[in-house]
C-alpha cells in the first residue's frame, strides 16, 4: 500500500485538528491559487496550466458542449434563495422532556445547542451556516456538516465533548459504502472530504457528519438535485435568458438579408458585414441612420417576440420550475391568480407541503447524531422553531396571547418572555376565569344546596 493510500485511510489526523476545519481556514491566504507570471516561495514562475478534462478545452475542440451554470438563472436562484433563507431563519430550540413535562432549555445548560443556536465555529453565525447547508442541499442534492468532537482520556475511559460544527462543501464531499467491511462493520457507510486547498483527504465516520438530502433519494442514501432531473428545462430556460440578453445588447436588432446584383469577392462581404455590423448593431445605434450602398436593399429578419409566445412559455417553464422545488407562484412574483388572502394561504401551503419535510428531515439527523447518550437518557432534543414563519400582525398576536393567558395556557411570565418584555415577580402562575369548572363537577352545587333541606324536614317531622 503506498503512503498516499495510507495518508487516505488514517482517521487519526482530524483529531489533530483544533481550531480549524478540515484543511484549515488559515490556508486560504497562505495556499491561495497563483494567477498568470506569478511566482511561487520557490521564485520559480508559474505559469497556468489545464487538463484535457477541462470543459473550455472540450467545447474548443468540439467534444462537448459548454455547459451553462444553472445560478445564472433567475427562476432557479429565486428558488434556493426562497429555501435556503427559510431554514436559516428558522430557530433551533432545545426541550428537555420528563415526567413532569416538557421543558425548554437554555443553550448554557447543552454544548451542542450552543453551537446549532449561537456559533456553530469561529467563522460563521447559525444563520450563514444553516443558509449555507441548505443551498448544499438543494443544488447539489445533499448538505453536510463534520462534527468536531475531542476524547479527553482519563484512567478509566474519558469524556467526549463537542468543539465546532464545520461546514463540508458538497462538490468535495464523497459518499463511500464499506461493502468489504475494511474500515469496521460491512455495510457501514463513510464520507471522504477532499480539501480544495491542500487536496488532501480526510475520512469521518457515519456518525460525525451531519447528512440532509433532497426527497429525490432513489437508494435512501444520497440526493439528486432538481436541476439535474430537469436538465433540459433549465437549458432551454438558460438559453432563452441568453437569447434574450443578446438581443437587447444588439439594441433590439434582428438579422438581416442583403440583397445585391452581382459578385462580391470574400473580402468584400466581409467588409461589408462589418459595415452594417458597426453602424446598424449594438445599443449605441439605436435611432441612428443605416447607410446603404447604391444598389443594395436591406432586409431585416424580424421574428416577434409576441408570435413565438417567447414571455408565455418562458412564465410556464417558471411555475413547472418553482412547482418541481416546492415553491408556490406568489414567491416567485406570479400574482396573476393570486389576492391578498389568496397569498397568505399559498405561504401556508408552502410550509405544509414543502418546509416541513425539509425541517422534519433535519430534526431526525439532528436528534440522532447531535444528541449524546447522556442527554438522550435526560430526554432532550431539538427542534426547529417553524412558528417563526407564522407571525401575524401586532393585534392578532395580542389577542392569541391574551386567549393563552386566560384559559390556562400561558403563564404571564411566558408570554412577556416572547414580547421581549421583563418578568413579573407574579407573573408565573396559571389563571383561569373562576366560573370554570371541572365537568366531573357539573351539578354537584345543586345537589349539595338539596341537602340541607331535605335534612331539616326530617327534622321537623321528628
Amino acid at each position: 500500500m503506498s503512503e498516499k493510500q495510507l495518508r487516505f485511510f488514517d482517521f487519526f489526523p482530524r483529531r489533530e485538528r483544533k481550531e480549524t476545519p478540515p484543511g484549515g481556514y488559515d490556508a486560504l491566504e497562505r495556499n491561495k491559487p497563483l494567477a498568470a507570471n506569478e511566482t511561487d516561495a520557490a521564485g520559480i514562475e508559474v505559469k497556468p496550466t489545464i487538463g484535457l478534462d477541462d470543459p473550455d478545452i472540450l467545447s474548443w475542440l468540439g467534444l462537448r458542449e459548454k455547459l451553462h451554470e444553472p445560478l445564472n438563472e433567475a427562476t432557479y436562484l429565486t428558488c434556493l434563495k426562497m429555501l435556503s433563507e427559510t431554514i436559516a431563519k428558522m430557530p433551533i430550540k432545545g426541550y428537555e422532556a420528563s415526567d413532569d413535562g416538557v421543558r425548554e432549555i437554555s443553550s448554557s445548560e447543552d454544548r451542542m445547542l450552543y453551537l446549532l443556536k449561537k456559533r456553530p465555529n469561529p467563522y460563521m453565525t447559525p444563520t450563514i451556516f444553516w443558509n449555507a447547508v441548505e443551498l448544499n442541499r438543494n443544488h447539489y442534492g445533499n448538505g453536510y456538516f463534520w462534527i468536531q468532537r475531542d476524547f479527553k482520556r482519563m484512567k478509566y475511559g474519558g469524556t467526549e465533548t463537542v468543539r465546532n460544527l464545520w461546514l463540508m462543501p458538497s462538490d468535495d464531499v464523497t459518499v463511500l459504502i464499506d461493502n468489504a467491511g475494511i474500515f469496521a462493520d460491512a455495510g457501514r457507510v463513510w464520507y471522504r472530504y477532499t480539501d480544495r486547498i491542500t487536496s488532501q483527504d480526510y475520512i469521518f465516520g457515519s456518525d460525525d457528519v451531519f447528512h440532509v438530502k433532497t426527497s429525490l433519494s432513489f437508494d435512501g442514501i444520497t440526493g439528486v438535485p432538481v436541476r439535474l432531473m430537469l436538465k433540459t428545462m433549465m437549458e432551454g430556460r438558460q438559453a432563452a435568458q441568453e437569447y434574450n440578453s443578446k438581443l437587447y445588447s444588439n439594441g433590439m436588432t434582428a438579422k438581416a438579408v442583403l440583397e445585391y446584383t452581382g459578385e462580391l469577392t470574400k473580402d468584400s462581404q466581409e467588409k461589408l458585414k462589418k459595415v452594417f455590423a458597426e453602424y446598424g448593431a449594438g445599443v449605441k445605434n439605436v435611432g441612428s441612420i443605416l447607410p446603404v450602398p447604391l444598389g443594395m436593399k436591406l432586409t431585416p429578419l424580424n421574428i416577434k417576440l409576441s408570435d413565438a409566445q417567447f414571455a408565455e412559455m418562458q412564465k410556464y417553464t417558471a411555475l413547472q420550475l418553482a412547482a418541481a422545488m416546492g415553491i408556490k407562484p406568489n414567491q416567485i412574483n406570479d400574482y396573476e391568480k393570486s389576492s391578498y388572502a389568496n397569498s397568505e394561504m399559498q405561504q401556508l401551503s408552502f410550509l405544509v407541503d414543502t418546509v416541513l419535510f425539509i425541517i422534519k428531515q433535519y430534526e431526525d439527523e439532528l436528534n440522532y447524531k447531535c444528541v449524546s447518550p447522556e442527554s438522550e437518557t435526560r430526554g432532550r432534543y431539538f427542534k426547529f422553531n417553524e412558528k417563526s414563519l407564522l407571525r401575524t400582525d401586532s393585534k392578532s398576536q395580542m389577542e392569541i396571547f391574551a386567549s393563552g393567558v386566560n384559559n390556562g395556557v400561558y403563564r404571564v411570565n411566558e408570554v412577556r418572555g416572547k414580547l421581549d418584555l421583563p418578568r413579573d415577580p407574579d407573573g408565573d402562575r396559571l389563571m383561569v376565569n373562576g366560573n370554570y369548572i371541572p365537568l366531573s363537577d357539573v351539578g354537584k352545587q345543586w345537589a349539595d344546596k338539596a341537602a340541607p333541606d331535605s335534612t331539616a324536614g326530617k327534622k321537623g317531622d321528628e
